[in-house]
């Protein structure tokens, strides 16, 4: 089973995310096992704060060192982890890739960003992984954290109903998923494609290449570069 630990300022916002749909399943069978530590539990604050004044007069606040090394050596004591993650805009880029490694781990520490950030010193000495969603800011870290929980927990074997079709998920093979159809086969004059029809699983398979292939081109030319050029997106 796969653990992960949450380190959030507000747990409350992965209330929703963590106890719904394909992550909650994966909890119920006994696959994952995902818990949620409230920071203001290790705090010495009477006020329960855990978040201070930055030295050198930047706006803004930052969460104190104290209570995060407090959670962070307790958990390690318990047990070994793999990876301990901080979630940050100015982390590396979080992409499918990522996933499918972190998803083969089998104990994780993901600490959720607030304010201005961390202490740098946490982020020197015990963070093993900064990870960013995206080129944005968030308000939560826990936002974050909910979303690379969900990408990875459904890659873990036994999760999805179908395990393959995970592996036909976007950026698996560094392009983008190809157009899917159900039925009616007609719908407002709208039609299948009529290979999708044919049963010939050959021509099927090479019209979603060519398809993937159009959309990644068309909608992410700096992946269908990466993916020319044969480099792993990943590490680039």
């Amino acid at each position: 089973m796969m653990r992960i630990d949450i380190i959030a300022v507000v747990p409350g916002i992965l209330d929703g995310p963590l106890n719904q749909s394909i992550v909650q399943r994966a909890q119920d069978k006994g696959i994952a096992g995902i818990h949620v530590h409230s920071l203001r539990d290790y705090t010495e604050d009477k006020y329960k704060s855990v978040d201070d004044y930055a030295y050198g007069g930047e706006a803004g606040m930052v969460i104190k060192i104290g209570p995060v090394f407090k959670v962070l050596e307790k958990l390690q004591k318990e047990r070994d982890y793999d990876e301990i993650i901080y979630v940050t805009p100015d982390g590396k880029p979080f992409n499918q890739q990522t996933a499918n490694r972190l998803s083969t781990l089998e104990n994780i520490i993901i600490l959720c960003g607030h304010y201005k950030g961390i202490d740098q010193r946490i982020r020197d000495h015990l963070v093993t992984l900064e990870l960013s969603i995206g080129d944005y800011v968030l308000s939560a870290g826990e936002l974050a954290a909910a979303v690379i929980t969900d990408a990875v927990v459904r890659l873990i074997p036994g999760v999805l109903n179908d395990e393959t079709s995970a592996l036909t998920d976007s950026f698996q093979d560094h392009l983008l998923a190809p157009p899917v159809y159900t039925r009616p086969e007609v719908f407002r004059d709208w039609k299948v494609p009529p290979v999708l029809l044919s049963g010939n699983q050959k021509e099927i398979e090479q019209w979603r290449l060519e398809q993937s292939m159009q959309k990644t081109k068309a909608n992410r030319p700096d992946l269908w570069k990466k993916t020319e050029e044969g480099t792993n997106p990943e590490t680039t």
